[in-house]
């Protein structure tokens, strides 16, 4: 067979293996490895992401708001968090002459501290523009100052021109702002300066799984029970961010028509998505973090599901058509003049916006948030937010970490706590269960919820009946039935999965599609015979289809999977894998989307297709049935399948990120609107009762 005309050439196969006993053996369909472009090496953060603009508005509006609903749902956003009180406290104020700054805590969620620096200017009248500076992984974040040396090698080649700024750029951003006439709060990352309840170690480079902290019930973060619940390091920074906007609306002087959020590097990431995510922000600018290229380092920047099917230049176009101003520099940002850019533009120019996005290219420098590219926002800013005032910075006085703390004798800064972020964690998922619950209160509105929730975990819709082609390679008559095989194919996508058929001569329209961990196997005894089982439905008139899964069968001949592929990141974070690539639980669901589209539209039409899955692939034919609900009349599966989803490990074949925020398995049997029918087929009435079902 040539598959050439739609596949590349195969990459080695790198994975974990087990030998599997030698017992029913199944009719080989491809004599090769199935040609799959999912044996390629996964893709990484410092991958390729492209963006193409769709080539129409409605298209765009469309696609937006799907990528908007997957990111918010990647960050643990779906359902949103419970507002809690903020509990602010706001004290120290430091008059500056022309600008004030005071220190402030709230709690974003209860009891974990959001701290910070607020920026005021002493003669504003009326209401002024509110600002969001995130600050990125200088060291020390908000506490930040590079020394004199470094500082006037700065101004030395002309990055910036006054030694006090240079060493501290971040907090020079914040008081030339406001000297422009905004309130500018400057907050914290998770464990910079003041943010200690979680530790800058722990949330920025976490690097081992942690034994202790990986259980089913008080888990911590990078836990496999973590992500299964959606709960990362990024989706809490983007909530900090969030109510950080919360923040800034209760301030009485506060234009909330007028909100911004600026920041460089991993403040840029913070960036752009508190504006991809928050529609209260009139004005983003990201600086050195928007490209094609590296996508985020740090573990702070990477959450599972994110950026599989998107990158970061489409992250940040969701904020199209409101003002944004980009910025590159001699980092992974250097190409983004003639990648990334153009395509920006491409957009906002197709949204009759083209004047709102901006770009400032200096290449010539590392690594920045230099005086240029402050004024160039600054310019911005004064733009579009009707401000008369100047763009040129003027010297200040730095003021050092031990003024700004927002911890001293009257507000002790917390005690570290061993148990702090498994309580965080476990207030988070009650309340996630607590509001999932009242979104989900009528059977009109939970299914429709349901849906919408797993089709962005799992990141496909059902295919086309076009991308589908199937191939009879493979033809044996057995008297009363017929065996065949070949290999079905999802065209658009690029994969491929031999897939085998008994179908009985006298068919009464019925087909069961019967899975297993040993794949289409499982259908056969020893002598490639049908099974007792298979052989009674096919007895029935029934036709009885079985495929070999990603990973099954011909994938790998004589071997079972026991642990999932991973990027080459050393750390054992699922972001770096499963951010930017589907899991294996993901993939095969994607296989058996791909089966059902091809029955539903065969030109012997079936009258009812059944899906029964042996041991815990019962759970892949339920997430299948949640997402193509229509194709499906019947569902089966074995009592182990409610333990599919409790391995502990970020590695493990049945895992799946999100899973247990939307309810996990009788999550997904709400979502495809049937509960499945459990029949242990280790019994020996088994065979009695799935007929006795399908007669039904």
């Amino acid at each position: 067979m040539d598959h050439s005309r739609f596949f590349l050439p195969l990459l080695p196969l790198v994975t974990t293996l087990l030998s599997l006993s030698a017992a029913a053996q199944a009719p080989t369909v491809l004599g090769d490895t199935p040609a799959d472009i999912r044996l390629r090496p996964l893709k990484d953060l410092n991958g390729y992401f492209p963006f193409q603009p769709p080539s129409t508005a409605d298209q765009w509006k469309a696609r937006r708001a799907e990528l908007r609903f997957q990111v918010k749902v990647a960050l643990g956003l779906v359902p949103e968090p419970t507002r809690s009180d903020l509990n602010t406290v706001m004290h120290g104020r430091r008059d500056m002459g022309d600008y004030s700054v005071e220190k402030v805590f709230f709690e974003s969620m209860p009891g974990f501290y959001v701290t910070g620096s607020l920026y005021r200017p002493n003669d504003s009248k009326g209401k002024i523009p509110g600002i969001l500076c995130p600050h990125g992984h200088w060291a020390n974040g908000r506490f930040y100052d590079a020394g004199e040396g470094t500082a006037r090698q700065q101004v030395e080649k002309g990055a910036e021109t006054e030694v006090e700024t240079a060493r501290n750029p971040i907090q020079a951003r914040c008081v030339h702002l406001a000297r422009m006439g905004c309130v500018v709060f400057q907050y914290d990352m998770i464990g910079y300066a003041d943010s200690v309840q979680i530790s800058y170690d722990l949330a920025h480079r976490f690097a081992s799984q942690r034994p202790g902290y990986n259980r089913e019930e008080g888990w911590g973060f990078f836990s496999p029970q973590a992500e299964r619940n959606l709960q990362s390091i990024m989706g809490l920074q983007t909530w900090n961010s969030i109510r950080a906007l919360d923040f800034l609306e209760s301030l009485g002087e506060v234009d909330i028509g007028r909100l911004a959020v600026t920041g460089a590097s991993g403040g840029g990431t913070q960036t752009f998505l508190l504006a991809a995510v928050d529609d209260r922000i009139q004005l983003s600018f990201p600086a050195v973090m928007v490209s094609t290229a590296m996508q985020g380092g740090c573990t702070c920047e990477n959450c599972s599901l994110l950026r599989i099917t998107t990158g970061n230049v489409e992250l940040a176009a969701l904020f199209a058509p409101k003002p944004m101003g980009v910025t590159a520099a001699d980092d992974w940002t250097r190409e983004m003049k003639t990648k990334g850019y153009p395509q920006l533009r491409q957009l906002y120019r197709m949204l009759g916006a083209e004047e709102n996005v901006h770009l400032v290219d200096r290449t010539e420098f590392k690594h920045n948030y230099n005086k240029i590219s402050r004024t160039a926002m600054y310019r911005l800013v004064r733009q579009h937010f009707g401000l008369d005032t100047s763009t040129v910075e003027k010297p200040y006085r730095r003021v050092t970490s031990r003024e700004l703390t927002v911890w001293n004798y009257r507000y002790p800064r917390p005690v570290e706590d061993p148990d702090f972020e498994r309580r965080l964690l476990t207030w988070w998922k009650d309340d996630a269960s607590k509001n999932l619950a009242e979104a989900t209160t009528s059977a009109t509105r939970q299914k429709p919820y349901l849906q919408k929730a797993f089709a962005a975990l799992f990141q496909r819709p059902a295919p086309a009946a076009a991308d589908i082609e199937y191939e009879n390679v493979f033809k044996q008559d057995q008297g009363d039935f017929l065996v065949m095989g070949g290999p079905l194919r999802n065209l658009r996508q690029q994969e491929e999965v031999p897939v085998a058929f008994i179908h009985p001569k006298e068919w009464k329209g019925d087909v069961v599609v019967m899975t297993s961990e040993a794949g289409k196997n499982d259908l056969f005894q020893k002598n490639s015979q049908p099974s007792t089982m298979v052989a009674e439905l096919v007895d029935q008139g029934i036709s009885v289809v079985g495929l070999d899964l990603l990973f099954q069968g011909e994938f790998s001949p004589g071997k079972a999977l026991e642990k999932t592929r991973k990027v080459e990141n050393p750390r054992e974070a699922a972001a770096y894998s499963f951010g930017y690539n589907h899991t294996l639980f993901a993939r095969r669901t994607h296989d058996l989307l791909n089966l059902l589209t091809m029955l539903e539209n065969h030109d012997r039409n079936p009258k009812r297709i059944f899906l029964v899955g042996r041991g815990k692939t019962g759970a892949l034919l339920t997430a299948a049935a949640a997402l193509m609900p229509q194709s499906v009349q019947g569902l089966v599966m074995e009592p182990q399948a409610r333990d599919t989803f409790s391995a502990n490990s970020i590695y493990s074949p049945w895992f799946m990120p999100g899973i247990d925020r939307f309810g996990g398995l009788p999550g997904l049997q709400k979502a495809g609107g049937r509960n499945a029918v459990r029949i242990d087929f280790s019994k020996p009435d088994a065979t009695e009762k799935l007929l006795r079902l399908i007669g039904e």
